[in-house]
């Protein structure tokens, strides 16, 4: 198993342990962060946008 395998399954394991799961896109996301960084950013602003105007008070 690979080092990237090895670190979604930690995580998915630890979300479930929670009650969660990660979905497939969620787990894509994760090797896309482990392997390209400009690309991890583009992820990361998208979900703050995506959950910061969901949540907006």
């Amino acid at each position: 198993m690979g080092n990237v395998d090895q670190i979604i399954k930690e995580v998915d394991g630890s979300m479930r342990i929670e009650g969660m799961e990660l979905t497939e896109e969620n787990k894509d996301n994760i090797r896309i962060c482990l392997s390209d960084s400009s690309r991890c950013e583009e992820i990361k602003q998208s979900l703050i946008a995506k959950y910061s105007h969901q949540y907006q008070v």
